[in-house]
């Protein structure tokens, strides 16, 4: 008996460590902030089926069934310890300094708490009896113990990081001293900082593209655009030889941009868009325009703000700190730079950007979509500010290559074409990107897409009207997973436009992948969207 215990023990304890690194991921994903974390745990996850599993068998061991519990215990606890081990993840965990100190953490605190609790047991001080049809009850004490520790395994994950916060919070501030200094060392280098509720990443690759033309530039990569991301930007690809710092401002609560421009001190600005976005953060769209001309609000006197007026909550800002340029395709109104002579094939777009002083600059670019046209308007804009000719401009914005996950498109062998705007959908591009669909006739226009995320208590009224969008531009609709599923399809029965049997539901991405090799079978002429790819914390 001895020996079962002992490999329950292992396998109790290593499923307990497993799970710690699941809680951590979720952390990690949810940016390590603790708020956002428990919101998260309060969708769903604080005890899911996952969880409860572990529930029944710590009841499976005080029954008379204990001895099939001793069975199914480490069976099953194996078998999850395998799922998390292959599980897939479109961003997997990152085993960062940051997430080795918290997970070591965890781990005392977790094992400090068993230490006591089985000691405390052992010697009667706290009595416990498990299962009177066992002589041996209290061997079992400390399994228990443990499946109920994993059963709860957020909780020490949520301690840790307070436990921590101190020791993280002085690495911080030591990493943003040293950027800071960094920055101080090249004054003759030039900051824009890049903010908007969507489009702010878009909008930098095209600029660091144009303004390569005749400078030496560093942008912020990928998704960098938290102060902990500048931050290693700026410590880790900084050149003394850069002329101008692109710099990337991402925000989910108001002060967010202003951390940031407290570090960078930009000179110049693009705000792209204000919008619906991250709701559940902000609470109102008053906090997110308030939060996104932070950016506006911290440029010097001599510094230039381009604001887009497309959006009812940038159009009406005012801005009277510094210059402010305003641009707009759809709200030509009070704007200084627009776009007319749109033509747009499957080659790309052709456009031209009209403004001041009769200019009319006749451009191509492989891009397609109204947004990536406001998006290159914008950095026009301060590229015709910084002296970049119009000849360089032309040059680099017919070779602008697409951003990955960002309505970017492409021909499979078979004359398929594929959209993908799979990163971070909004209520504003995801109608741009289906408008962009809906522009396709030659074959059948179809989108996957599983709705939009963190839109507050207005999540079912802008997909239900993502779904009416849908319904008027494509032909076959597949929802992939249950988070907005009744919204989308409320929205596209609604409209009574698309046939139902036009519309499919699936679980997953996989399983839409299926759906079109199988029952769709693509041919020569269609045109697939997929639209948004949900992040591992949502189902």
């Amino acid at each position: 008996m001895t020996a079962i215990l002992i490999t329950l023990y292992v396998i109790c304890g290593a499923y307990m460590l497993l799970n710690f690194k699941r809680d951590i991921h979720a952390f990690q994903l949810n940016s390590y902030r603790i708020s956002r974390y428990w919101r998260w745990l309060r969708h769903g996850n604080l005890m899911p089926a996952w969880r409860l599993t572990d529930v029944a068998l710590i009841f499976l061991l005080l029954t008379p069934f204990m001895w099939v519990g001793l069975i199914a215990v480490p069976i099953t606890l194996i078998v999850k310890s395998i799922m998390i081990l292959t599980a897939k993840y479109k961003k997997p965990l990152a085993f960062t300094k940051r997430v080795i100190r918290l997970y070591c953490c965890t781990g005392i605190i977790a094992t400090a708490l068993y230490a006591a609790l089985t000691i405390l047991i052992v010697r009667g001080t706290i009595p416990l009896h498990l299962n009177a049809y066992f002589n041996e009850t209290d061997s079992l004490a400390p399994v228990v113990i443990l499946l109920l520790m994993t059963t709860f395994s957020w909780a020490f994950v949520m301690l840790g990081a307070i436990v921590i916060s101190p020791c993280e919070a002085a690495i911080n501030r030591h990493y943003y001293n040293d950027a800071a200094r960094m920055l101080r060392s090249m004054p003759d280098m030039k900051i824009i900082g890049i903010t908007g509720s969507y489009g702010k990443t878009s909008t930098k690759h095209y600029l660091q593209r144009i303004l390569s033309e005749k400078f030496e530039v560093l942008m912020t990569p990928g998704s960098f655009n938290t102060p902990m991301g500048v931050i290693r930007t700026v410590r880790e690809m900084l050149k003394p030889y850069h002329e101008i710092f692109i710099c990337e401002m991402g925000a989910k609560q108001t002060g967010d941009i202003k951390e940031i421009c407290d570090l960078v001190h930009p000179q110049m600005g693009i705000i792209t868009a204000v919008g619906p976005m991250h709701l559940e953060t902000f609470k109102s769209i008053e906090n997110v325009q308030r939060t996104k001309f932070e950016l506006a609000d911290a440029l010097p006197a001599d510094g230039l703000v381009v604001i887009n007026n497309d959006f009812p909550y940038s159009a009406s800002r005012e801005v009277e700190n510094v210059e402010a340029i305003r641009y707009g395709i759809s709200n030509t109104e009070n704007v200084s730079y627009t776009v007319d002579n749109i033509v747009c094939t499957p080659e790309g777009t052709d456009f031209t950007v009209i403004g001041p002083n009769d200019l009319h600059l006749d451009l191509h670019t492989r891009l397609i979509g109204e947004s990536n046209l406001s998006n290159l308007t914008a950095a026009v804009i301060i590229a015709l500010k910084l002296g970049v000719s119009h000849e360089q401009i032309r040059k680099s914005v017919e070779h602008i290559d697409q951003v990955e996950h960002r309505l970017s498109m492409k021909k499979t062998p078979a004359g398929v074409t594929i959209i993908d705007d799979a990163y971070n959908s909004n209520p504003v591009g995801s109608r741009m990107a289906v408008e962009a669909l809906g522009k396709f006739k030659d074959g059948r226009r179809i989108i996957i897409t599983p709705g939009m995320i963190e839109l507050g208590n207005r999540q079912y009224e802008l997909n239900k009207e993502f779904g009416k969008h849908i319904a008027r531009n494509v032909d076959i609709a597949i929802i992939v997973g249950e988070y907005n599923r009744k919204a989308i399809s409320d929205g596209i029965k609604e409209s009574n436009v698309l046939n139902e049997d036009s519309i499919y539901y699936v679980s997953t991405f996989m399983e839409s992948q299926q759906l079109l090799n199988s029952e769709l079978r693509m041919t020569k002429g269609d045109t697939v969207l997929y639209e948004n790819d949900l992040p591992d914390t949502f189902k």
